[in-house]
């Protein structure tokens, strides 16, 4: 019932109980309050992403040696009032977003994914506590990515010497492009690569709603990262089984 409330794109929990009847009532005959609706959905966050990650291992691109990932701002509130009253003050704080050179208060997500979109690994972590690249590197360590071995592409801001070494100790050399200080390039970047994890989390923040999450508790927002991620490993394992030609698209679960 989450899944189906993120690919219908029905972001208000009330908005969505008063038309689950008539979009999904003939797959949930008993469909619970709003209260209780609520609360189960922050007690199954753990579920939920534990069953994200066996969704991933079904995916045929689950096998392939390369890897994306990227971090992404999660912002929880504007406002002083906000930040003061929210329940997410374990797992939010004030960071810098370098691609929109602004800051915001909230979390960051840390997304490793396969080539056609489905996210293997993820991680949120408050800005303040960890940065990008220990938070990175922290993934890596917690998460199984891939069967063996493999490359990550990934941008500039995981450059550095201690996180190239650590990571490709672990099995998992990173791939980026040159910092300006770096006169002479490696090899060719596939900027395309790039483009494409930019792809997965557009498609997260605006076609799933990443961005009108409305958490207001760091178990609230876990779930409901959670529930999003789910929902597009399981669009794209479908998509795979059924001979989609893009297996990202969600064109058809969205009406």
């Amino acid at each position: 019932m989450a899944v189906a409330q993120v690919l219908l794109r029905c972001d208000q929990e009330r908005y969505w109980l008063r038309t689950a009847a008539a979009r999904i009532g003939h797959l949930f005959p008993r469909l619970p309050s709003q209260a209780v609706y609520n609360r189960q959905l922050r007690d199954l966050g753990p579920q939920m992403s534990a069953a994200a990650s066996w969704i991933a291992r079904q995916v045929p691109t689950w096998h392939e040696p390369l890897r994306l990932m990227d971090g992404t701002p999660v912002r929880c509130g504007a406002s002083r009032v906000t930040v003061n009253r929210s329940g997410l003050g374990e797992i939010a704080g004030y960071g810098m977003d370098k691609s929109h050179h602004a800051f915001y208060w909230g979390a960051k997500l840390m997304l490793i994914t396969t080539a056609d979109g489905t996210v293997t690994a993820f991680s949120l972590a408050s800005p303040k506590e960890l940065d990008e690249r220990k938070q990175a590197l922290h993934l890596l360590h917690v998460a199984q990515i891939a069967p063996g071995p493999c490359p990550i592409v990934c941008d500039k801001g995981f450059a550095g010497a201690g996180i190239e070494k650590a990571a490709a100790d672990l099995g998992h050399p990173l791939i980026r492009p040159n910092r300006q200080d770096e006169h002479a390039p490696t090899s060719p970047f596939p900027s395309w690569l790039r483009q494409r994890i930019e792809a997965i989390i557009w498609t997260l923040k605006n076609q799933l709603g990443l961005e009108r999450h409305n958490a207001r508790t760091s178990d609230g927002l876990w779930a409901r990262i959670s529930r999003r991620i789910l929902a597009l490993n399981a669009a794209i394992w479908h998509n795979w089984n059924t001979g989609a030609p893009v297996k990202r698209s969600l064109t058809s679960y969205d009406h």
